[in-house]
């Protein structure tokens, strides 16, 4: 091989390529794309209505607790702030088989049928090992990459989006149709892919660049054309699977196709280490000042994962219990890492809540109603089916596109990200006025502006919180902001929804309770309950308002800046500081000091 020219076809190589930066990246979009199993639940309700005997308010109060489990991701946060990441995923695969199997086997009678509330536990406890999942792909990747985080919440979270549609594809394809093997599927497939990606998702020491202050950002985009090929594949086989009888071999094929697409962005990885791998031949070629940043003391002794390691409580922040309260008021600045105790009882966090009740909750209401809405407003069940697909797709969209378009803003215009926010929350108010007036045709419109915002408002929660409260204790600190989202959806979509939709059932059929096909007809079963998600929505646009004031100088600065250092310069024994504060040793490779250059091979490019 001539020199200068790199082989790819090396053990070496290879474990280059599954210890880098990028392999965790892909690795998490893995783990994404198989943790959206509670978006399928309409898939296999059917077959607990009839296997086990439940009615609509059983199967509902089943989808309530699958919610609960899906947001509710404290505990996985805080497992995250002192256990290494490998840890938390085989947590995470270890309730996801377990809760899932126990509903599998009760539904094919190997075992007894649950009592409800048991059921409800296993479905709680199986969807809340999704948190673990999402949790230890999030951090990590957010951790690796602090640059580009609003892009790569976006890209993760809109693999997540996807997978309802991947779920659907691949139970057709290995169990035909047939919902209680579907069960299985979500049983045993995440977990497998957890345990697929256990040891290569962590989290690496971060090095400062010196390369005049540009984020690698162009993998992203990379990422992204794939997904919007996946994407794209998935909306053309839910458009041709409704007009075309697929054998069961024909789903053998196109799954197949859909699998090639999922895991082809380890040609992304392939190529970004390649080219590293090139860059550092030709720097020994003609070696460059290079910035090595010296080790912390705290590495060398076991911090988890490549975090700075803290002896600070992550609650408090250090000291005994007065200390504690005191330190609670006592915040540090916007971006600096708050503990955890100090985020929840800031301003910030309080509208992050509101906004999450307000404007998640409902979005997840109209999502959770679509099949309903359809239904009183006269569409056929083709039309309705269509805008499920359309909410799908959409609410893909939103997850990328708002990560992706918020970071662009942010980084060229200095675009306050919760302005964003604010613009997500006002555009979802014309899906529910739709949804509330019922004009002729509109349900479609509908569809596209609710699946999109309900996705974009993830991505963009997430990169706030991250930004404001510090990566610190980040995994504890996402999930406390979405716990509320729980909440939202109860009380707009069980108390008000739900409660005026059956009395106004009820009038209609003369006062007799609306059970089977005695259902609501007309604009008036869902106007007043939109008109009023649409009011509290319009509030929550009006709170974030507060958020962005308050964070408005914050994000007309460089809230990237500690992750940088100036470049290097030509000094043998020169010193400088990085942004927060670590020493970096400035060295100059000359022909002579060939032991210092092998050291500096060694060194992460990135």
């Amino acid at each position: 091989m001539a020199r200068g020219e790199v082989s790819m076809c090396t053990p070496a190589f290879a474990s280059r390529v599954v210890k880098s930066r990028w392999f965790v990246v892909y690795a998490s979009i893995i783990v994404m794309a198989a943790s959206g199993s509670t978006y399928i639940f309409a898939l296999y309700s059917k077959v607990l209505r009839s296997k086990l005997g439940y009615n609509q308010e059983t199967l509902n109060k089943l989808s309530f607790f699958k919610d609960l489990g899906t947001n509710v991701g404290i505990i996985s946060g805080l497992v995250q702030q002192v256990a290494p990441t490998w840890v938390v995923l085989l947590i995470g695969a270890g309730m996801n088989l377990a809760g899932y199997l126990m509903i599998y086997l009760a539904l094919t009678g190997r075992t007894a049928p649950p009592p409800v509330w048991l059921m409800c536990f296993y479905i709680c406890f199986g969807a809340n090992a999704l948190t673990f999942s999402n949790t230890g792909a999030l951090v990590a990747c957010v951790k690796n990459f602090p640059e580009s985080r609003g892009i790569v919440i976006g890209l993760l979270k809109a693999f997540v989006g996807l997978s309802g549609a991947i779920y659907t594809q691949l139970y057709l394809a290995i169990y035909g149709d047939d919902a209680a093997s579907l069960v299985l599927l979500v049983a045993w497939l995440p977990a497998a892919f957890n345990i697929f990606t256990v040891y290569t998702i962590r989290v690496l020491p971060y090095a400062r660049r010196s390369d005049g202050g540009k984020p690698y950002n162009t993998p992203f985009y990379h990422f992204l054309y794939l997904s919007l090929a996946l994407a794209s594949y998935l909306l053309v086989m839910i458009v041709v699977e409704k007009q075309v009888q697929f054998s069961h071999a024909a789903y053998v094929v196109t799954s197949t196709a859909l699998l090639i697409i999922l895991f082809s962005p380890v040609g992304v990885v392939v190529r970004e280490e390649y080219k590293a791998v090139s860059q550092l031949e030709e720097s020994l070629q003609n070696p460059p000042a290079i910035a090595v940043e010296e080790p912390k003391a705290s590495s060398a002794d076991g911090g988890k994962d490549g975090d700075e390691s803290s002896s600070s409580p992550p609650l408090c922040g250090g000291g005994g219990m007065c200390r504690c309260l005191t330190n609670m008021f006592k915040p540090p600045a916007l971006g600096e890492d708050y503990s955890i105790m100090q985020a929840l009882v800031s301003v910030e966090m309080l509208v992050l809540f509101v906004i999450s009740v307000f404007g998640i909750g409902g979005t997840l209401t109209a999502i959770d109603n679509m099949a309903q809405i359809g239904q009183s407003l006269g569409y056929p069940a083709k039309s309705i089916n269509t805008f499920v697909s359309l909410i799908s797709i959409w609410n893909y969209a939103g997850r990328a596109g708002a990560g992706y378009i918020s970071e662009f803003l942010l980084v060229r215009y200095r675009m306050p990200r919760p302005l964003v926010l604010t613009a997500v929350l006002l555009v979802s108010c014309i899906g529910h006025l739709f949804i509330a007036f019922g004009v002729s045709q509109s349900l479609y419109a509908a569809s596209v502006i609710i699946g999109f915002c309900f996705g974009a408002q993830w991505p963009l929660l997430f990169a706030i919180i991250s930004e404001v409260f510090g990566l610190k204790y980040y995994s504890s600190l996402f999930n406390f902001g979405s716990a509320a989202s729980p909440a939202g959806a109860y009380v707009l979509n069980v108390i008000i929804t739900g409660r005026m939709y059956d009395a106004e059932a009820t009038r209609q059929h003369g006062g007799v309770a609306a059970v089977g096909d005695k259902i609501c007809k007309g604009v008036v079963c869902f106007k007043r309950p939109f008109l009023i998600i649409t009011g509290v929505t319009f509030a929550g646009a009006l709170v974030s308002l507060v958020l962005v004031w308050r964070t408005r100088n914050f994000y007309r600065g460089d809230i990237y800046a500690k992750f940088k250092v100036a470049p290097a310069v030509a000094s043998e024994s020169s010193e400088g500081s990085s942004a927060d504060g670590n020493r970096v040793e400035m060295v100059e490779e000359t022909e002579g000091k060939s032991k210092s250059k092998k050291e500096v091979v060694n060194q992460d490019l990135y």
